[in-house]
């Protein structure tokens, strides 16, 4: 089996639309292609890309960690801090919430504030900034 320019092994080929897709959409355009006899990969590879923009921490406290205080921790606030973690390794950048336990979506199963901190290796705080935090 040939492999991608990333040295990974690709996905099999779709040869037919009874595989999951994302959305029906997706599962459409397979059907099209392969009534086209068309060989195609879904999902095949992953690509890396940076995300431009500025953060500005809401607190830099003496001991050279920033907080940022958050109400709601909507999509792009999650995408952005991941971003800056990811690019800035050397920063500590912890979150203090007006409610750590606030769910990130109205789904059933959705994860809280804390958890989705705890997952991506931020510390968490929970209204109040600690005192063992100020340095």
């Amino acid at each position: 089996m040939k492999h991608n320019k990333q040295g990974q092994e690709p996905h099999r080929l779709m040869t037919s639309t009874s595989n999951k897709y994302r959305s029906k959409f997706e599962a459409s355009i397979a059907a099209t292609l392969h009534a086209k006899n068309v060989a195609f990969t879904y999902e095949s590879i992953r690509l890396d890309y940076t995300l431009e923009g500025t953060y500005v921490p809401d607190f830099i406290l003496p001991s050279g960690v920033l907080v940022e205080a958050k109400g709601h921790l909507r999509t792009e606030d999650r995408r952005k801090l991941r971003a800056v973690k990811t690019q800035h390794p050397h920063l500590d950048i912890r979150l203090c919430f007006q409610n750590a336990n606030e769910k990130i979506s109205k789904k059933k199963n959705s994860m809280r504030y804390h958890e989705w901190c705890d997952r991506n290796g931020f510390k968490w705080c929970h209204k109040v900034i600690p005192a063992d935090w100020y340095g």
